[in-house]
């Protein structure tokens, strides 16, 4: 209830904002913020690699907690995009700019606002798909392996950043991603009975 309140005070008093401050100061000028938005994309490249991976090695001998973490990310990582691509149908938000096969956007056309249940790519910013994917993932390695909650919150902000500097994503686009990803990341690590370790991976 109250990341859905959130989202909803973000949509009327932050979105727009945001979104033109980005893109009267040139922001997306900065190539380094368009490299942190490809971190979730990697992540679901190498996922069938190290699935793979695991599932080798599972049939020599029972799997180490940190593999049975990685399993419970990959899982969590190919359920959670389903919900997200589901979720995209239902609201159907215009993007902040143009940037995919000519989409209406806020700052090209002044188009704003959410077209529920439309398909198409026009139709795709919410919730963000990106932000969904790493914080599906970082959510489990920051409860499962607490000393490397650094590594969690730096892949999880240089992914924000990198999202609002380059005008792909509204923050509420972004506030609904990370909220789908803990969820779901605290569901893996109760399903899978990952319990907290003091130790590194």
């Amino acid at each position: 209830m109250g990341a859905t309140l959130i989202i909803f005070g973000t949509y009327f008093l932050v979105d727009k904002p945001v979104a033109f401050y980005a893109y009267n100061h040139h922001i997306n000028h900065y190539d380094i913020l368009k490299w942190m938005t490809y971190i979730p994309t990697t992540l679901e490249s190498i996922a069938p690699i190290v699935l793979v991976l695991i599932i080798v090695d599972l049939s020599r001998h029972s799997l180490s907690h940190f593999q049975k973490t990685l399993l419970a990310m990959i899982i969590n990582l190919a359920v959670t995009l389903q919900i997200k691509e589901g979720l995209k149908f239902i609201f159907g938000r215009y993007w902040p700019a143009t940037w995919t096969n000519h989409n209406p956007s806020l700052i090209q056309n002044h188009a704003y606002g959410f077209h529920l249940f439309h398909s198409g790519s026009a139709y795709q910013s919410f919730p963000s798909g990106h932000t969904t994917i790493i914080f599906s993932v970082m959510s489990i390695l920051w409860m499962v392996y607490p000393k490397w909650r650094w590594l969690a919150t730096a892949s999880c902000a240089a992914v924000i950043i990198g999202l609002l500097g380059m005008d792909y994503h509204f923050v509420s686009d972004i506030i609904a991603g990370a909220t789908l990803g803990i969820i779901t990341g605290m569901y893996a690590v109760y399903f899978f009975g990952l319990e907290k370790s003091d130790s590194s991976p």
